[in-house]
């Protein structure tokens, strides 16, 4: 090749030339560049303004998507398969670690909702951002955790989830949904529980128990629990009757630190620090006790 292209690459690109280094030719990138954007840019005049009302907490809730079907092919325990449950929880920390203006999160069954503060400004509070991220690091994290929960039992298909994002202007607000959130989980967990308590120890069909618990109250379920088959509802896991909450608590932890001692010698000496972790809370979020214990959780109404 000779001098005179090597030069000329060299102006284009940048290079080096004998001994002497040569700076790329900014003009024809730039022109480019403009040429380009005033050509091209119009296109981003099609995009949604889709910013959330602001002093509005966030919420994007996630639900797995035919996931009736999903337990099936992998053999989930029915009513409640901790695995699963767990994997869930797993995943939604995932989330809220990655994500930290969540300051809540709540789960039951193949859902979780997670609640960004009144003043997050993540992804310019952009809804279609903020659900796309919260569902593929949920998907991947369910995915990457499967082996820690399922062992050696294959993942045979990918999860999906779909996500919706709704805004909640005040703390009651907020706290009707979630109030509403868990009521779903206790109507839910208390069908399942009657239900495949009369299919597996009650020796019905699916078509007979449902048959059987058509119109029947909360009172009557329970009423079939304990005469039946002995089994008080109340005493079930609470994580099964109260789904879970995942909330950021600072606790103290102890940790060994190798340190010198007055007379030269080492030795590890425990130091107690204080960090900031997500914590996982089963149990009622609907009365006033968990709020009280954790005050810090909800911002101050503006109105």
């Amino acid at each position: 090749m000779s001098a005179l292209m090597l030069i000329g690459q060299a102006g284009v690109f940048g290079g080096r030339v004998g001994s002497c280094w040569l700076r790329p030719r900014a003009g024809l990138f730039t022109a480019a560049a403009a040429m380009a954007k005033s050509k091209f840019d119009y296109v981003r005049n099609f995009e949604t303004d889709d910013a959330c009302l602001r002093n509005c907490y966030i919420v994007v809730r996630l639900d797995g998507r035919n996931f009736h079907r999903f337990a099936e092919q992998h053999a989930f325990t029915k009513p409640n398969d901790d695995r699963a449950l767990e994997l869930m929880s797993r995943s939604a920390r995932s989330v809220m670690e990655e994500l930290e203006d969540i300051v809540i999160a709540y789960g039951q069954s193949d859902e979780f909702s997670f609640v960004f503060k009144r003043t997050s400004t993540w992804f310019k509070r952009r809804a279609s951002k903020l659900m796309t991220h919260v569902a593929s690091q949920f998907s991947s994290s369910y995915v990457f955790y499967w082996k820690e929960f399922f062992g050696e039992q294959p993942l045979l298909y990918p999860p999906g989830f779909d996500g919706r994002v709704v805004l909640y202007p005040s703390n009651r607000n907020l706290r009707d949904y979630l109030s509403w959130r868990q009521a779903d989980c206790h109507i839910n967990n208390m069908y399942n529980t009657v239900f495949w308590t009369l299919v597996q120890s009650g020796g019905l069909t699916t078509t007979q128990a449902e048959d059987r618990l058509k119109g029947s109250l909360a009172a009557d379920k329970n009423e079939i629990l304990f005469s039946e088959f002995n089994i008080n509802y109340n005493t079930e896991a609470p994580g099964h009757r109260k789904g879970t909450t995942l909330i950021w608590e600072k606790r103290d932890e102890i940790a060994t630190k190798r340190t010198k001692l007055p007379g030269g010698e080492e030795a590890d000496v425990p130091v107690t620090r204080s960090r900031r972790r997500v914590h996982a809370h089963r149990c009622d979020i609907i009365g006033e006790a968990f709020w009280a214990e954790h005050p810090d959780i909800l911002e101050g109404d503006h109105c």
